[in-house]
């Protein structure tokens, strides 16, 4: 039905406009009653009980508007952002793009979400709330105005904003949409913001995640960073820049891509993490997951958990159910 409904009615939409539209409809969906949290199934990891192994990758709320309603969908886990420590409106539009035949998107929305603080006191509101939630992580990233040498400072606020009200951090060194942030993936940048969000993390489980485009080398030297500094893990991988295998109009727009596209790459660097990392290090794989078979693959290779959003985009609102209860 939903796939139907997508090729007569949203892939018509603006990719922005089908979102919103989305997002309306599973907010009224749970005020209804007609989506309910799923049976725990109860994976534990980095000391948190995670209602199952499937979490919505962060990118797809923002800021913290829908993370009841993408647990009664069947997410065990939402993390939401990218958050800034300053609130940014974003790369101008259009800046989502579809590839329906490669089940693929492009995105540059460049981290637009209303800041640390407001998203800060969402979070308190939505903990005080009695809800039922899923694991809620909180993924960071670099204000777009803040110069790379004041990086580790602007991690840290949002750091010491949002920490009380996660379960987890992720830190986001690795969108291609907010000008020179992949270079805070070289290892002389990322220790001293790493240090800043430890410094305010307390006892939450950190995690940083990686671009799909890194060199064997360079992820092999994060690797062995994450387990210098003792984090939670690495999550692997965010989107790519390259257009290999893609031959749409819309392949030259700018922005991260994301889907199928992204599976080998993505399990490369899972196998690669899960040697470097050991055993006590988690890895949360994502990129290019759409099925049951893909998350069953995904686990055997080594991952703990696994993450989607352009699988949800595609396959629709009952997706993650599919996915666990298989």
């Amino acid at each position: 039905m939903y796939r139907v409904l997508f090729n007569l009615l949203l892939r018509r939409l603006d990719p922005e406009v089908a979102h919103h539209l989305g997002a309306w409809t599973l907010k009224a969906m749970y005020a209804l009653r007609i989506i309910r949290p799923p049976a725990r199934q109860e994976v534990s990891l980095a000391g948190i009980s995670f209602p199952n192994r499937v979490g919505m990758a962060a990118g797809f709320d923002k800021d913290a508007k829908l993370v009841r309603e993408l647990y009664a969908l069947g997410f065990g886990h939402v993390e939401i952002g990218t958050v800034t420590a300053r609130p940014q409106p974003g790369n101008p539009k259009p800046r989502l793009f579809r590839i329906p035949k490669d089940r693929a998107l492009i995105n540059r929305m460049g981290f637009n979400n209303d800041g640390a603080d407001v998203v800060a006191s969402r979070l308190a509101k939505l903990r005080s709330s009695g809800a039922q939630l899923p694991v809620i992580g909180v993924n960071i990233g670099k204000t777009k105005v803040v110069e790379l040498s004041g990086a580790a400072e602007d991690y840290r606020y949002s750091a010491r904003a949002l920490a009380k009200y996660a379960d987890y951090l992720a830190v986001n060194v690795s969108s291609p949409n907010t000008p020179g942030l992949r270079q805070l993936q070289q290892i002389e940048s990322l220790r001293p913001i790493l240090e800043a969000v430890i410094d305010e993390a307390g006892d939450k489980p950190i995690f940083v995640k990686i671009a799909p485009d890194l060199t064997d080398s360079e992820a092999s030297d994060i690797a062995q960073l994450a387990r210098d500094l003792n984090l939670a893990g690495v999550i692997a991988t965010n989107t790519t820049i390259s257009r290999e295998g893609i031959e749409a109009e819309v392949a030259s727009e700018a922005g991260g891509l994301s889907g199928p596209v992204l599976a080998s790459r993505s399990k490369e660097l899972l196998v690669l993490l899960r040697e470097k990392l050991g055993p006590d290090a988690a890895v949360i794989s994502v990129g290019g997951v759409e099925t049951a078979d893909d998350v069953a693959e995904r686990l055997k290779l080594g991952a703990d958990l696994v993450q989607g959003y352009t699988g949800f985009v595609y396959f629709g609102p009952f997706w993650a159910r599919s996915l666990t209860r298989a």
